[in-house]
């Protein structure tokens, strides 16, 4: 996908745009816990009173047998924070795979041919990054 119209610093830009992607799933996460994981929580509070004086597999089975929605809110939680942990990781040891490179690259052409009206043409293109 590189060619003689590639911007000289596109590697500092796909970077960003990588490290803006993990920020935006790292906000997803947080809003589902504050959000889902909250509610969910709350709803299971009698539940975890008495598992905190008498805890037993059983107990949680049947709690979260009991109050199925917050069962759901849990695991919905839980999953998008371990599937963002395990994303996150894998590319700190192993680096992007092709496929997600090539995605990366392909949006960053589009932010590319849309110019500065592109909502994230700031975050992306600038000379300083706006990013941590």
């Amino acid at each position: 996908m590189h060619d003689e119209s590639t911007p000289p610093d596109f590697k500092e830009q796909l970077q960003r745009l990588h490290r803006l992607t993990a920020i935006a799933r790292w906000i997803v996460v947080v809003l589902l816990w504050s959000t889902v994981g909250v509610w969910s929580l709350w709803r299971l509070r009698h539940e975890i009173s008495l598992w905190m004086e008498y805890f037993t597999w059983v107990a949680v089975w049947y709690g979260f047998r009991h109050r199925i929605w917050a069962a759901v809110g849990l695991g919905l939680c839980t999953g998008n924070t371990l599937a963002v942990l395990v994303w996150q990781s894998r590319n700190l040891l192993w680096g992007l795979p092709a496929s997600e490179r090539r995605r990366l690259e392909r949006q960053l052409y589009r932010i590319y041919s849309t110019g500065p009206s592109h909502p994230l043409w700031n975050w992306v293109m600038g000379s300083a990054s706006k990013l941590p």
